[in-house]
């Protein structure tokens, strides 16, 4: 017999748009049982946003509980349980790519539309997802509420799918580093922005697969005052640099001062923009404004024929994983881009995908991340600069 759950979704915007959180509880349809619970900050957006957002999670987590079982869909949204059943258009532009995502994983949901009251569990995790975003908290919230003999082994099965679908890797134990006791020679990774091209001065879009444009003259003295500062700082064993030609560059100059070895590793390239590659962020606002929008909103999301943010942070991470395997234990250069960089960073300190947005990186600025043994990871520095206030005042910058 086929088993039936139900979806209880609700989402709010605190101003709509403005901060925003979706909620969602998923019951077994029989007995009533809450088997789950999720929330989830997504930055500032509208109450329409969340209210897809939050059906969305809501359906994605009833298929890792049981991929089989008919899923019925509640909530107080009438545009979206219209919009779903197909009886209303999605005419709303910039919601109709998160409308579509919906219906892309919604084949055989059921959406039925409650009164407010009955949908009161789902609104109030969106509410505690608000309220911890406003105190600095925005971790997801995932909860197995409900008798724990029967839910456990369901638990541990949709706990041990969700650590897969995070790259396979496990969770290191939290460990205060600076007072716990020695956890061993960390790898210690110098992750440099390269230096700046015409595109960077212009402030156009320059990703992987775009015009593989070479350092400009400021871009040179920026490497330059890298090197300088990668030798005072003690050297490195080896440089690791994504294969664009303005890492290369700016990997070979920081090589020619310490003698390090360059290795090109490929996932460490630049996120690919697609279309948008070589434009400005008003001419794509100009040229494309429901994509934009639509990017700006989802990590999962890519720019025309480019790659998302949750795709680049995929390959980021194998670039990550084969650093660490091939040089445990020694300083390594890791010469690279904005977003490989701020992925990194947010993979040491467990930070959601859409941290990134909150990030800011100088061309040649460096990010210092020790990485331990026993899964670990430590963030010295963030993206300094003070080696290039000279020579970016030179250029007038």
């Amino acid at each position: 017999m086929t088993r039936s759950l139900i979806v209880e979704a609700d989402g709010g915007s605190r101003g709509n748009p403005g901060p925003a959180a979706y909620g969602a509880v998923i019951k077994d349809a029989g007995t009533g049982v809450v088997l789950c619970e999720i929330a989830e900050y997504i930055g500032h957006a509208t109450n329409n946003v969340a209210e897809y957002s939050g059906v969305r999670a809501g359906i994605e987590q009833a298929r890792r509980i049981d991929p089989d079982a008919a899923i019925e869909a509640r909530l107080d949204s009438k545009l979206v349980v219209e919009q779903m059943s197909g009886r209303w258009a999605i005419k709303n532009a910039k919601l109709r790519p998160l409308a579509l995502a919906v219906r892309d994983i919604a084949d055989g949901v059921a959406f039925t539309w409650v009164p407010r009251e009955q949908n009161a569990a789902a609104d109030a995790l969106a509410n505690e997802a608000l309220d911890a975003a406003a105190q600095g908290r925005t971790s997801p919230i995932l909860r197995f509420p409900g008798d724990v003999g029967q839910l456990q082994e369901q638990a541990e099965d949709i706990v041990g799918e969700i650590a897969e679908d995070a790259a396979a890797t496990t969770a290191p134990p939290r460990t205060m580093i600076g007072w716990a006791s020695d956890l061993g020679t960390p790898t210690l990774t110098l992750l440099a922005r390269h230096g700046a091209t015409e595109y960077s001065l212009e402030k156009r879009f320059s990703g992987n697969g775009g015009a593989d444009l070479p350092l400009a003259a400021l871009g040179i003295a920026q490497a330059e005052a890298l090197a300088h500062e990668t030798v005072a700082r003690g050297g490195v064993d080896v440089i690791v640099a994504s294969p664009l030609l303005r890492t290369r560059q700016t990997a070979q100059i920081v090589a020619d001062a310490t003698g390090a070895a360059i290795d090109v590793h490929d996932d460490l390239a630049e996120c690919s923009f697609g279309d948008w590659d070589g434009h400005t962020f008003a001419e794509v606002q100009q040229r494309w404004p429901t994509e934009l929008q639509a990017w700006l909103n989802s990590t999962d999301v890519s720019p025309p024929g480019g790659e998302s943010f949750a795709e680049c942070r995929d390959r980021v991470d194998r670039a990550r994983r084969d650093i660490l395997t091939a040089h445990a234990g020694h300083r390594v250069g890791v010469i690279a881009h904005v977003t490989p960089i701020k992925l990194i960073v947010g993979m040491c300190v467990d930070a959601p995908l859409h941290s990134l947005y909150r990030m800011e990186l100088q061309p040649c600025s460096i990010t210092t991340i020790a990485w331990f043994a026993d899964g670990n990871s430590s963030l010295f520095g963030f993206a300094d600069a003070a080696h290039l206030r000279g020579v970016d005042a030179g250029f007038g910058i």
